[in-house]
């Protein structure tokens, strides 16, 4: 059955309450929905591999009768009328929708108007976000799978803090119709997962286009477990592993890479201002909500920063119109860039924010994959990711399950008490 939202899922009491805020449930006095039947229950009725396991959804995407407030207090009283069609299509797969989980308000950090959203392996520490709840809660075990949104870093930096593994789809590969638009073109909804192989399960479950999202289109994804990555062609920069920005566990990592038997290629992405890009992002969710600044309630959202959202919409007002165009125009320059870069090779592998990457992927719609390479000395854990090409998940997906393999770090858990 659907729960009301919460931050947190599963054994939800205990460690919710340790968790302050994440665990808060509301009661909407609707009927509970049936779940979908179990492989057994009827002869002939198996869905496939989902069939009967309980997920989580960020609490942005629609679920018909049940409260979607996008983690911000001018919607706390959302309540969906329709499903997205992500929603629909896990439904069709047999998967049951347990709870709505946290996220930064309006997609970004992890505050939301219930509080903060924390890690289950540092409960003193937020979870990063903006898909704080579905991270956490993968990490904690208390859902199969999460589904999570990506505009610049949603999926990628939670997974990075709460050691979940997280599949950034391709750009347009799965429709958004039934969730909350921060930025129409850079917004993507990805799976949350403890392994790689479960990523790609659930993304072909939810692959696909939707009338609803006219910038989604069907590409097939193609995925063999077995298939052996051997000579694959991943590229890296040796700079990328060096300095501030990198640690041991990223250059373990690309040891273990190594050794998986793809061959490693040594890149090099041209000296441009990628920062610019940062244009294209602020105006769009400014633009996606005018009303809430125009209207003052933006002052009913608990985070209130320099940094944070209400002050963002109204400063990017005066972004003047010409710096739009020609953000715009060098986003192209950028995308032409990374064709040429993924010329002859199968993925790129870096600690999640060298070089920009993490920026410019977002823009030019390639996909990503981070999964957990270590643990620091203080018990948290970290991550590498790989970034792959354009609809190509099912070869970024092979290569991270080979990659999984040799770290054998996927598998420890957070000590919940």
């Amino acid at each position: 059955m659907r729960d009301s939202p919460v931050s947190i899922c599963g054994d939800w009491s205990d460690w919710g309450r340790s968790s302050n805020a994440p665990s808060r449930f509301w009661s909407n006095g609707r009927s509970p929905r049936p779940a979908a039947p179990t492989p057994t229950s009827r002869a002939g009725n198996y869905r496939g591999p989902l069939h009967g396991i309980p997920w989580g959804a960020k609490d942005l995407l629609d679920a018909a009768g049940t409260p979607t407030t996008w983690g911000a207090a001018p919607y706390k009283d959302r309540v969906a009328t329709t499903d997205s069609a992500v929603v629909r299509r896990l439904d069709d797969a047999g998967a049951v929708l347990v709870a709505k989980l946290s996220l930064g308000a309006l997609a970004y950090g992890d505050i939301w108007f219930g509080g903060r959203t924390n890690n289950p392996w540092k409960l003193d520490q937020g979870s990063s976000g903006s898909s704080a709840g579905p991270c956490a809660a993968t990490a904690a075990g208390l859902a199969g799978f999460t589904l999570g949104t990506e505009t610049l870093g949603s999926i990628v930096t939670p997974c990075m803090r709460c050691g979940t593994t997280g599949l950034r789809p391709t750009f347009g590969r799965v429709a958004r119709t039934g969730a909350m638009a921060l930025c129409w073109s850079l917004d993507k909804i990805g799976p949350i997962c403890r392994t790689v192989e479960d990523c790609a399960i659930v993304l072909a479950a939810i692959n696909g286009a939707d009338p609803g999202d006219p910038s989604s289109i069907d590409v097939p994804l193609s995925f063999d477990a077995t298939r052996s990555v051997r000579g694959k062609r991943v590229g890296y920069s040796p700079k990328w592993f060096e300095g501030r920005g990198a640690s041991d566990l990223d250059r373990a990592a690309l040891s273990a890479a190594r050794r998986t038997g793809v061959e490693l290629v040594e890149i090099e992405l041209p000296d441009l201002p990628y920062g610019t890009l940062m244009t294209i992002l602020l105006v769009e969710a400014a633009a996606a909500f005018e009303e809430l600044t125009l209207s003052d309630r933006d002052d009913e959202l608990v985070w209130q920063d320099p940094r944070a959202w209400p002050n963002s919409f109204r400063t990017t007002r005066f972004t003047p119109a010409v710096e739009l165009l020609q953000a715009q125009r060098f986003r192209r320059l950028v995308c032409e860039m990374m064709a040429e870069q993924f010329e002859g090779l199968d993925a790129m592998i870096s600690p999640s924010y060298a070089a920009s990457l993490l920026l410019i992927t977002n823009n030019t719609g390639h996909p990503s994959l981070t999964i957990r390479c270590g643990f620091r000395d203080d018990g948290t854990p970290s991550g590498i990711t790989l970034w792959g090409g354009l609809f190509d998940e099912g070869t970024l997906c092979g290569i991270g399950m080979a990659l999984e393999r040799e770290l054998g770090v996927w598998d420890r858990r957070p000590p919940l008490g």
